[in-house]
């Protein structure tokens, strides 16, 4: 019992800590007892994260705070944890989203509250057990406990056509989970080492990307391997959602209470692009580069489709749901970009330029930067504007209809108006506000590469910036035109405006919107670190980047 009490680390107290919250609530009665007990003591992981954000070593990078203990040992399973720049700031987003989700749930759930609560602090454990896994059973395990409490919420406490959504969400989930699982059985055969499931060759190390098994090693490419990493695929594109996986989503959200919406957008997509990030490509490098312009295309397709589908909703709930395969969609192709196969670059064009694979490398780097970014921007922006729609729907208009809540709202709630206004101009991506900078930084890197010699990626690319326009036309046209501006509706004349509680729930969104996008390096410190280790473990450019070296070196010493 020692030795595993000796490895407890604050990652098993912030994951661990919602499920004693949940087995404590069910020990409650009264129910506005149960709302203040579950709210604050979602506040305590919430410290933790902070304390970790802050603790982090950012210099030394790699992973920190592990954790290990063997779990199964006669399959080689661990209880295996850690973090890195990619999971720190996600973990934070995780817990912060949790406690305003509870905060606001404790002035509209008064039916089955003891439930509620409990699943909801049973759904934090499952989130935050995915971003700290290092073992890839506990990942997949994590990965599942969040299908079941985001299934009864949405199938008891949910809209009109809740048993629908509900069992249309776990159908679809379910349906990936099974193809990782396929997968997860197919690595752990056709991995060398006596830990096949572990992501860290040989127990606890910082430097597990270049400690990492590899599976199929004799044929990366091959049709096991390539079924194998389908498997995976699917699982995380179904999650992501990206087209053509994505038809649960817009149901699942329109049907989900408003907390539900805020933590199902906020971090449960996230899941599945984290997962391509922590698994897929570590894991499968070759394959992954083999079908890299193929998963490009199902990412334009998402954005460009996800936006026009958006414009096309009136229900407000909706709209945001289809935003949301939109900008999803812009993490995958920063995902492409850093794994895609460049042609044309010659040793003697390298011998020409020997910075040219250095600056292909950078490239690299900065998508995968965007598209880790815009996994928190995302969270944050989306999580606000879910908030926003509960806030107008739930306990004031109970009208979700863009044409029966007209227009002129911004002067009947000028509060409201504000923060929505700040909201909606992020999620376009308004440069000064936080959906601009990860954007910015994927198209970057995908055009790079793109021009270095992968023609397909450049015209993905090039056609997935229609995207951002057609954000903008539906943002502009039903946010900010249709609703907040023009005619005052006087309907709503009297509509009481935000109080200071409520104020209060979206400060924090509202402050990293901004701050973030005014001076986003805090959060790139994490990220960039982590991009880079993962972008060299991959080896896409390991060969021209010797190259380019040596070449440099041959010339320098001509000098």
């Amino acid at each position: 019992m020692q030795p595993f009490l000796e490895q407890i680390s604050i990652l098993s107290l912030i994951t661990f800590l919602p499920l004693v919250g949940m087995v404590w609530v069910l020990f409650l009665r009264d129910d506005d007892r149960i709302k203040k007990f579950a709210t604050w003591f979602s506040v305590i992981p919430l410290i933790l994260s902070v304390l970790l954000w802050f603790g982090y070593d950012k210099d030394a990078g790699g992973f920190q705070y592990e954790a290990f203990f063997s779990w199964i040992p006669n399959v080689g399973i661990n209880y295996h944890v850690g973090v890195d720049g990619f999971s720190v700031p996600l973990i934070f987003l995780t817990t912060l989203l949790t406690t305003i989700s509870l905060w606001y749930s404790a002035g509209v759930i008064q039916t089955r509250v003891k439930e509620y609560y409990a699943f909801f602090l049973l759904l934090a454990t499952g989130m935050l057990g995915v971003f700290i896994s290092l073992d890839l059973f506990l990942f997949y395990v994590f990965f599942e406990i969040g299908l079941v409490p985001m299934y009864f919420l949405i199938g008891i406490w949910g809209g009109p056509r809740r048993e629908y959504a509900a069992i249309k969400f776990f159908l679809y989930t379910l349906a990936g989970s099974v193809l990782m699982l396929l997968g997860l059985i197919a690595v752990a055969f056709n991995t060398p080492g006596d830990n096949p499931f572990t992501l860290v060759r040989g127990g606890m190390t910082s430097d597990w990307l270049t400690a990492a098994p590899i599976p199929f090693a004799s044929d990366p490419t091959g049709a096991l391997a390539v079924a194998a990493f389908l498997g995976f695929l699917i699982a995380m594109l179904i999650k992501v959602p990206s087209f053509p996986f994505h038809t649960w989503l817009p149901d699942a959200h329109v049907e989900a209470p408003t907390a539900g919406s805020v933590i199902l957008a906020g971090v449960l997509l996230k899941l599945g692009t984290y997962g391509l990030v922590r698994v897929a490509m570590p894991l499968f490098p070759e394959a992954f580069q083999m079908l890299a312009v193929p998963i490009g295309f199902l990412a334009f397709t998402s954005i460009v489709y996800g936006a026009l589908v958006a414009m096309a909703q009136w229900d407000f709930k909706k709209l945001i749901a289809y935003s949301s395969v939109n900008h999803m969609g812009y993490v995958t192709l920063g995902i492409v970009a850093t794994v895609a196969a460049v042609n044309g670059v010659t040793p003697e064009a390298l011998a020409a330029d020997p910075m040219l694979a250095e600056n292909l490398e950078a490239a690299r780097v900065a998508a995968l930067d965007g598209a880790a970014l815009q996994m928190f921007t995302h969270g944050v922006i989306t999580g606000a504007l879910f908030l926003l729609v509960g806030l107008i729907y739930d306990t004031r208009t109970h009208e979700r209809d863009f044409r029966e809540l007209g227009s002129g709202l911004w002067r009947t709630v000028p509060k409201y108006g504000t923060m929505l206004m700040i909201a909606a101009f992020a999620s376009l991506g308004l440069p000064g506000l936080a959906g601009f900078v990860s954007e910015f930084l994927v198209f970057n890197g995908a055009f790079r590469v793109g021009l270095a010699g992968n023609q397909p990626l450049l015209i993905l690319t090039a056609l997935s910036v229609l995207g951002i326009l057609f954000t903008a036309a539906f943002i502009l046209w039903k946010v900010i035109q249709m609703l907040l501006l023009g005619p005052q509706n006087e309907r709503w004349i009297g509509t009481p405006d935000l109080t200071n509680n409520e104020l209060a729930m979206l400060a924090p969104l509202m402050f990293f919107i901004i701050a973030f996008g005014v001076y986003p390096w805090p959060i790139l410190e994490f990220i960039h670190g982590a991009s880079q280790s993962l972008v060299a473990h991959m080896n896409v450019d390991a060969n021209l980047i010797e190259v380019a070296r040596a070449a440099s070196a041959a010339l320098t010493s001509l000098r």
